[in-house]
């Protein structure tokens, strides 16, 4: 598996996902300690927001120049906002406009970068679930590093630290995927709106596909959207050793999933996802320092095994040239939520003490489950490819 593309995009995905598991910390302890809860929330909701809109444009882009181009060009982009931001905090106190404005453009750099993610795994690994797997694992070992570093960044330097040191992930991320050679399928031509058709007609015919999104929906607007700037506030200054082990847990999330191949992927990954309920309950019932970071101990390794079979799942059935575009609509739909929940925090936090909201998630998180498992095309899906033209292509492929 350890080819040089494979390398290549796996030290790009680690030094990118580096600086993004330091983000959360940062805004919620740096724009936090300036604008509040509801100050991080709108920054947060603004940054999906604009992630979501763009994406599907996004998908379409890649199918047709290329993953890795513009997966450069949105690091690019990043790399002038994070540092902008960076400059601002200069002053101590920067426009909340201008966080605003860089976070529309991140966002909308992400979401031109994040339909290539999964649609780069086949051209760069011959085993998709491996490779998910030990990619997960570098998004632990970040989500474990990234907020204690972020912690001791502020506290030591400010934020200004912190966003520099972001943007030059974004950096060394672009120069890796500039050097990966991969094949660049050539499509037929045809406009936007034909391929954002073709695309929607690619998701809808995949009925395990779109009902997860639906379901993820409520997944986004009502858990995991209002997660961060609520439970911020909740913990406090422990917060960032409660991400680490959040982080902790995605790292044996991805361990068991390397190992543990299930005859029913998305089945298995559902019932592995109860354990994220552990999550917002245990900052819900005000626990402890060590039960809070067992907690999201459990619901890290519930979470990482869920995204592997997820990625899994879409990576190994969805035709090559339609991949980017199909990942558009799903990922677009799964973040949509997601959006609504960041802005919801701020309203909330003044009508509802965070703690009981906080609680609803954890019944809300619960029923996402049970909705999983009664889906019946989620239940049953199997974890081969119906149908030939549905497998990845081959790794190393000629440039």
């Amino acid at each position: 598996m350890w080819t040089r593309n494979f390398t290549l995009y796996f030290g790009a995905r680690t030094i990118s996902l580096l600086g993004d598991a330091m983000m959360p910390v940062a805004s919620a302890l740096a724009i936090g300690k300036v604008y509040g809860i509801a100050g991080v929330g709108y920054v947060l909701a603004l940054w999906t927001a604009s992630a979501v809109l763009v994406m599907l444009f996004g998908g379409v882009v890649a199918d047709r120049i290329g993953a890795r181009r513009l997966m450069i060009g949105a690091d690019v982009v990043r790399v002038v906002t994070q540092g902008a931001v960076a400059v601002a905090f200069l002053d101590g106190t920067p426009p909340y406009a201008l966080l605003l404005v860089t976070a529309v453009l991140s966002g909308a750099a992400a979401g031109m970068f994040e339909p290539g993610v999964n649609g780069m795994v086949p051209l760069v690994a011959a085993d998709p679930q491996r490779a998910n797997a030990t990619l997960k694992l570098a998004e632990a070992v970040t989500q474990l590093a990234g907020p204690a570093l972020a912690g001791v960044l502020v506290v030591a330097g400010g934020p200004v630290f912190v966003y520099t040191a972001d943007a030059a992930t974004f950096l060394v991320s672009g120069v890796c995927l500039l050097l990966i050679r991969v094949a660049v399928p050539r499509p037929e031509p045809s406009d936007v709106l034909s391929d954002l058709r073709r695309g929607w007609e690619e998701f809808k015919a995949r009925s395990w596909m779109w009902s997860v999104i639906l379901v993820w929906v409520f997944w986004g607007v009502l858990v995991v959207g209002p997660y961060v700037p609520l439970s911020s506030q909740v913990i406090g200054a422990d917060y960032g050793w409660v991400m680490a082990a959040l982080g902790l847990g995605t790292v044996l999330g991805g361990l068991v999933a390397i190992r543990f191949r299930p005859r029913r992927p998305l089945a298995a990954g559902a019932v592995a996802l109860s354990g994220y309920v552990a999550v917002p309950l245990t900052v819900a019932l005000g626990l402890p320092l060590p039960l809070l970071m067992a907690g999201h101990l459990l619901g890290g390794c519930a979470w990482a095994f869920w995204s592997v079979m997820w990625s899994t799942s879409v990576q190994t059935r969805v035709a090559p040239d339609v991949l980017n575009r199909v990942n558009a609509y799903q990922v677009a739909g799964s973040v949509a939520g997601m959006a609504a929940g960041q802005a919801l925090a701020g309203p909330v936090s003044t009508l509802v003490e965070p703690r009981a909201f906080l609680l609803g998630s954890a019944l809300v998180a619960a029923g996402v489950v049970a909705a999983l498992l009664l889906i019946r095309p989620v239940r049953r899906l199997g974890g081969e490819p119906r149908r030939a033209g549905d497998r990845p292509v081959p790794a190393g492929a000629p440039a």
